[in-house]
């Protein structure tokens, strides 16, 4: 195969016409060589760290739709469906990645269950981590998320850490807001990236201390505008990533968009790229192409340099997008999941309490920390009660992988004025959240969860509607289009109810992440993610 085009070559800065010949599934030679084509030819987009869980798409749906936005790789995070189905997800997403070109590399995850402090699916010790990274599918040790267990010489955390520098495989971090000399015994610890990065100081300070930075744009956490002016002078220790990017949004868009951003800027274009599609195959070893002679034949055809809309998308030297149509075809799985409780009553959430004040969880657009806010109490018999007119709601978090009692708290900022809102996408171990305005809305809706044993729900007083999730209680197993569509129309349902989130859903999921400050819920109680500790609801 030959391909002509205005040439983008990155490592030597320089864009000059040519043609690129392919033979297999590598490049064997690149000329200068006068032709017509206006459209660019540039190394294929990777994101740097991504839960295909996320997406709510298998690994084979998830790639239809991003090589229309010029995506040929991931670094693959499995942690999602690790915390449901233990080894059987991880094998599970690396088995389904393999019917498809695009280049999933995944991880061995470090913090299954993320904490103690919640009930998961599943654990994954510093044995499964040995025996993961034996695997030459597993490219490195993901995010590092048990900080204070590095900080503070945990032996299993350390176990984890030396298994991975034994098999030569870099290790991800998590460490948000960490600094001065915590971050430095973390990053001692061998310990190679950050992607949670939030301030630009502390983003400066990584880089300055030897990480690599991730700038941050998914659905729920977006940390582009607080980093990107770093990227000019540090491009060649950064990349893009999405991190979580739900349905909807995948189908507008990728790695791409940060690109047009990022030149929108003024930011050279060279650098900009090298952090899309260059530093993630150098940091992680990937079998990926950089459009080099005798590289994989992974590269994209765009119309211009502004803004990076594919024409065409190459894998392994094989067209696998072209112009607007997908060739890459749905194949066939078999679903797995972990779904163990019963239905619920409504007496199950009720908080008896006479305490005048009471510890709120402040939800953030477009952040995944939180913080905690102290607000008065509103009872009807001797019962905490959500306060619609002051947008402190109920809100719930519900163990799945046997009968508990729920955890219950109040959160402010999703400004529901009837029903609830659902999930079974609750990050890291994927228990049931859910948020309502009274405890018979908030019980009908965990309950749709319950009966399809996973999925996304809303409920109101005259209709509900749920995306199911079969596999996992997270993902499912329809193709991209049809999720994306039913996704958009719970998404319109949960905003028409009142709430003014971008992203209410994707903001729901992060709400039992124990492992970002300040104030969560786990199916185990109210906790202090500062402190590192349970705390109460009341405040006495």
């Amino acid at each position: 195969m030959r391909l002509q085009g205005n040439i983008v070559d990155i490592h030597n800065k320089r864009i000059f016409k040519g043609e690129i010949t392919v033979e297999n599934d590598k490049i064997i030679a690149i000329e200068e060589k006068e032709n017509d084509s206006e459209y660019f030819i540039i190394p294929g987009f990777v994101d740097a760290h991504i839960h295909i869980e996320s997406s709510m798409l298998v690994p084979s749906e998830f790639a239809k739709i991003a090589i229309t936005h010029g995506t040929v790789a991931t670094v693959s995070d499995p942690h999602e469906i690790a915390n449901v189905c233990g080894l059987e997800g991880v094998n599970f997403m690396i088995e389904n990645g393999k019917k498809v070109p695009l280049k999933f590399n995944f991880g061995a995850p470090s913090c299954v269950p993320a904490t103690t402090f919640e009930s998961a699916g599943a654990t994954i010790d510093s044995n499964d981590i040995n025996e993961l990274l034996g695997n030459p599918d597993i490219k490195y040790l993901t995010e590092m998320m048990n900080y204070p267990g590095v900080i503070f010489d945990d032996d299993e955390v350390l176990k984890k850490l030396s298994w991975a520098k034994a098999h030569n495989k870099p290790i991800d971090g998590h460490a948000p807001g960490l600094m001065g000399d915590d971050l430095t015994k973390y990053i001692s610890a061998g310990i190679t990236t950050d992607h949670e990065c939030f301030t630009h100081e502390e983003a400066l300070e990584k880089l300055q201390k030897g990480m690599k930075v991730l700038i941050r744009e998914g659905s729920a956490a977006k940390n582009f505008e607080a980093l990107i002016g770093l990227l000019p002078e540090h491009y060649e220790n950064m990349m893009f990533c999405s991190d979580d990017k739900h349905p909807d949004d995948l189908m507008l868009g990728h790695i791409n968009e940060l690109c047009a951003r990022a030149v929108a800027k003024g930011i050279d274009v060279f650098k900009v790229l090298q952090a899309a599609c260059i530093n993630a195959v150098d940091h992680y070893n990937l079998d990926v192409g950089q459009l080099r002679v005798g590289d994989f034949a992974d590269f994209i055809v765009v119309e211009d340099l502004a803004n990076f809309k594919t024409i065409q998308t190459y894998i392994n030297g094989d067209l696998v997008y072209d112009e607007g149509v997908s060739l890459i075809n749905s194949v066939s799985f078999k679903s797995i999941n972990n779904f163990n409780c019963e239905l619920k009553q409504v007496s199950d959430f009720k908080i008896e309490s006479l305490s005048e004040k009471i510890r709120v969880i402040e939800a953030l657009e477009g952040q995944l920390i939180t913080n905690e806010l102290v607000a008065n109490s509103k009872t009807e018999n001797g019962n905490l009660i959500s306060n619609i007119d002051d947008d402190i709601l109920k809100m719930t978090v519900v163990n799945r992988y046997q009968n508990q009692k729920p955890a219950l708290a109040f959160i402010k900022n999703f400004e529901l004025k009837e029903g609830a809102i659902a999930s079974s996408v609750g990050h890291d171990s994927h228990n049931i959240i859910a948020i309502g305005v009274s405890d018979e809305a908030i019980c009908k809706a965990v309950n749709l969860i319950i009966k399809n044993k996973g999925g996304v729900c809303a409920v109101s007083n005259s209709e509900e509607k749920i995306l199911p999730l079969p596999i996992g209680g997270i993902i499912s197993d329809k193709n991209g289009e049809e999720v994306a569509e039913l996704y958009q129309e719970i998404d319109a349902m949960a905003k028409k109810m009142g709430s003014k989130l971008h992203a209410p859903y994707m903001t729901l999921s992060f709400m039992a992440l124990l492992v970002i400050p300040s104030l969560k819920l786990s199916d185990k109680g109210l906790f202090n993610g500062t402190g590192f500790k349970f705390t109460s609801l009341e405040v006495i």
